[in-house]
C-alpha cells in the first residue's frame, strides 16, 4: 500500500492526464468506482511539467499472474520508448529505527545514472517476487529500460503513510520535481492518533473487572 498511496497522491496533486490502462488476459479483474463513475483498476498517467508517466494499480497482482501482467506492461513500455522504470515498493520486513528509510535494488545502468551520487543505500540481500521481481528479471535480459526499485520497510496494519512519504520524498529528489505533501502528512497524523486511541481503549478494556479473554470478541488482533 505504501507505493500505491504514493503513486495515487502524485496523480491527484500534480497536474496529470490519463493516457491509457494496462490489462492482461486471464487476469482476475475488479472495477473500482468513485461518485458512481467506474474506472480501470490499472491506469497510466502523464505528469505535466515532467518527463514522467505513472502507472497506478489498485488491483493486487497475485504471483501466478505476475508474468502475464509484466509482459503487458513491457509491451507498452517498448511502444512508448520508455528508457527507465522506477518502482515504489513498501515491504513489511524487520528493521530497526535507523533503518526506517529508503533502500534500492537497481540494474547497473539505473544505478550509474540515478543513484551514484545519492545517499540511498542498496538493500543487502534477499529476493523480490511478483510483478517487481518480474520487472527486474526482464530488465536483466534487455538493453532497455533500466530499472530502479525503491524499497522501504512498512508497519502493518493498514496503510503506512509515513512509508509513502519517504517514497515520495525520494522520487522527488531523484527526478527533480516537487509536490505539496501537506494533505498526506495530515492524514498520517490522523491515522497515528486513531491507532493510539484504539490501543488505549483496548488497554482500558483489558484492565477492567472482566478480562478481554472472557469477553465475546473475535480472535483477530490485526489492529495491534
Amino acid at each position: 500500500m505504501a507505493g500505491v498511496t504514493a503513486a495515487d497522491y502524485l496523480v491527484r496533486h500534480v497536474d496529470s492526464e490519463q493516457i491509457g490502462h494496462i490489462s492482461a488476459h486471464n487476469f482476475p479483474a475488479i472495477t473500482p468506482f468513485q461518485n458512481g463513475e467506474p474506472r480501470h483498476p490499472t491506469r497510466l498517467y502523464n505528469l505535466e511539467g515532467t518527463d514522467l508517466s505513472v502507472l497506478l494499480g489498485e488491483l493486487f497482482v497475485p504471483v501466478w499472474a505476475a508474468h502475464s501482467f509484466t509482459n503487458a506492461l513491457m509491451e507498452w513500455v517498448s511502444s512508448a520508448d520508455v528508457t527507465e522504470l522506477a518502482v515504489l515498493h513498501g515491504v513489511p520486513f524487520p528493521h530497526g529505527p535507523e533503518e526506517h528509510t529508503v533502500f534500492h535494488v537497481a540494474t547497473p545502468q539505473y544505478r550509474e545514472r540515478r543513484l551514484a551520487e545519492t545517499d540511498i543505500q542498496p538493500l543487502e540481500g534477499g529476493f523480490l517476487d511478483g510483478v517487481v521481481g518480474e520487472i527486474l528479471a526482464q530488465a536483466l535480459d534487455r538493453d532497455t529500460p533500466s530499472v530502479g526499485v525503491y524499497i522501504t520497510p512498512t508497519h502493518p496494519p493498514g496503510p503506512d503513510i509515513d512509508a509513502s512519504l519517504l517514497l515520495l520524498d525520494t522520487i522527488q529528489e531523484i527526478y527533480e520535481f516537487t509536490v505539496d505533501e501537506e494533505e498526506l502528512r495530515a492524514r498520517s497524523e490522523e491515522l497515528k492518533q486513531y491507532y493510539q486511541e484504539l490501543t488505549q481503549r483496548m488497554e482500558s478494556l483489558g484492565g477492567g473487572e472482566q478480562s478481554l479473554a472472557s469477553r465475546d470478541y473475535p480472535e483477530d488482533r490485526m489492529f495491534m
